[in-house]
């Protein structure tokens, strides 16, 4: 079955090795990607054993907030370094850059030591999630990469069930300190995995400058490793990667803490924006005289990619609504307990990656394009039925929004990330899934501070005291405590906030199909495969 991209001649894969000789490989990649879908999951859930040992309540949010800074920031370098060096240097670094960061975090001694330890995670966390995403595309050819990728959402999904069951026990009934411990010998398995099985070829980086008549290489394992001449030397935008990184952490601070550690409006906010904006235009002056740029310009010239960053930017926003909001949703407004109202969300995780797996028999008929309107307009409408729920409702009725949402979600995000990659060479690969993953990033960010105040609004609207949501939360953990017409006041003021995040996110999902009806060929410009691979 073809295609039904259009294809055109380019820098074509060479034959994969044989799928029994890629599951080394592919089970470090999976180990190497679960430590990094462990890492938010299994720390949240140990939040109180962490403060009542080490202290710091009001800057705990930095365990969250510092890994995410130092995963967002670094996923462009990665990439630029992945395309630069080679994919497997580069994981090699994130992984043990992640088990240090887990060691010392385990031997954390106050809450300042634990928050830098856990930017130190995240350091290797960036390099983790956007080099196993490259090394997936470049193993598997067109045809097979849904089922990798599958592979990969499950390990999210099931990380999302486990993790904070897994945290939870590891905090009441060892120490906290094993949470981070116990990435140790995951970690060294994926290591030795990596070192062992996945040998890229040697690359002439004149020829990959060039771009021209090249033989694309694909990473493999040792006896299917092919060399080239060796690659000549290369200069490294350092100066550009320091600027990305000093914009991400300020634009990032600001999204993270405004309207949380200080006012939207407040003299810190404004000085955090303002300073994002001088230190973009510096980036983007720096990048465009660099001979090898971390964020090369090619990234928005190119429809097809630029459509897909903002499409996957408008992912991460709309996805703030049901990962963030809808647990609160199920324990204040539905009176679940946390383990309950994580089923109801895990319906979505559960739903997701069968339908990632099975997306390639719809995109190889219709095309990634039609395939990705197809999920994100209903998840469109799947995110408009949410305020529609009765008041209180019954959990099984959120519950079946989150299965099909998430349905509807693999059919969007899977199509988008596999034929965005196979629309440039190996050697602009990496970049390519670097600058995807950083735009569904800040999308999340950019989506916690939009919808946190908008969900505070609403409450203050109603309550008239500038309650915030987590606050309420709190108090409604214990109604009976509480007069029932004030328990019924406070729920329905809860449920009408989770009411507008949601309408809000189906804007994004809105503007996600904008962008693909008006910006994204009608068919991606997928590059032809060598011999082996199928068409």
């Amino acid at each position: 079955m073809t295609d039904p991209s259009t294809t055109r001649t380019g820098t074509g894969p060479a034959p994969a090795p044989a799928p029994a000789r890629r599951g080394p490989v592919v089970a470090a990649l999976m180990l190497g990607m679960g430590l990094a879908a462990l890492d938010g999951t299994i720390v949240s859930t140990a939040v109180p054993q962490i403060v009542g040992d080490l202290g710091g309540l009001a800057v705990f949010s930095w365990l969250f907030s510092g890994y995410l800074l130092a995963v967002t920031v670094t996923l462009p370098v990665y990439g630029k370094l992945s395309d630069t060096f080679g994919r497997k240097p580069v994981l090699i670094a994130g992984v043990v850059l992640f088990l240090l960061g887990s060691l010392l975090c385990a031997a954390a001694w106050n809450m300042a030591s634990l928050i830098a330890f856990r930017v130190v995670q995240g350091l290797g966390g960036g390099a983790l999630q956007g080099t196993v995403q490259t090394i997936a595309a470049d193993l598997y050819p067109l045809k097979e990469r849904p089922k990798i990728q599958a592979k990969l959402s499950s390990v999210w999904a099931a990380s999302s069930v486990a993790g904070p069951a897994a945290g939870g026990l590891l905090a009441g009934y060892a120490d906290w300190r094993w949470i981070f411990l116990i990435n140790l010998p995951v970690g060294l398995v994926a290591l030795w995995l990596i070192c062992r099985y996945l040998v890229e070829p040697e690359r002439d980086r004149a020829g990959v400058r060039a771009g021209a008549g090249k033989t694309e290489p694909r990473a493999g394992v040792r006896a299917g490793a092919r060399k080239t001449e060796p690659r000549a030397r290369v200069r490294i935008d350092w100066a550009g990667a320091l600027c990305v990184f000093a914009t991400g952490v300020l634009l990032l601070t600001a999204l993270v803490q405004g309207g949380v550690a200080w006012p939207w409006l407040s003299a810190p906010s404004l000085g955090l924006l303002g300073g994002a904006a001088v230190l973009g235009a510096v980036t983007v002056a720096v990048e465009r005289r660099a001979a090898e740029p971390i964020i090369p310009g090619w990234v928005w010239r190119r429809r097809t990619i630029a459509a897909v960053n903002l499409a996957l930017g408008a992912l991460g926003l709309l996805m703030v609504a049901p990962t963030v909001f809808l647990p609160t949703y199920a324990q204040a407004v539905l009176g679940l307990g946390p383990i309950a109202a994580g089923f109801v969300l895990s319906a979505m995780t559960l739903s997701w990656p069968v339908s990632a797996a099975l997306s390639n028999r719809v995109y190889t008929r219709i095309g990634f394009r039609r395939t990705a309107i197809l999920g994100i307009s209903g998840a469109l409408l799947v995110l408009l039925a949410f305020p529609l729920l009765p008041f209180p409702g019954e959990p099984w009725q959120p519950a079946l929004l989150m299965l099909l949402l998430g349905a509807a979600l693999g059919l969007f995000q899977l199509p988008l990330i596999v034929g965005v990659q196979s629309t440039v060479p190996y050697e602009e690969r990496g970049t390519t899934t670097a600058s995807v993953l950083f735009c569904r990033q800040v999308g999340q960010s950019v989506g916690a501070a939009v919808f946190g105040a908008v969900a505070n609004g609403v409450l203050a609207a109603r309550l008239g005291d500038g309650g915030d949501l987590d606050a309420l939360a709190r108090a409604l953990d214990s109604p009976d405590s509480l007069p029932p017409a004030t328990t019924d006041l406070l729920r329905r003021a809860v449920d009408a906030a989770v009411d507008y995040v949601f309408v809000g996110a189906a804007g994004a999902a809105a503007l996600a199909l904008l962008v693909l009806l008006t910006l994204a060929p009608r068919r991606f410009p997928v590059l032809r495969e060598g011999a082996g691979d199928g068409d």
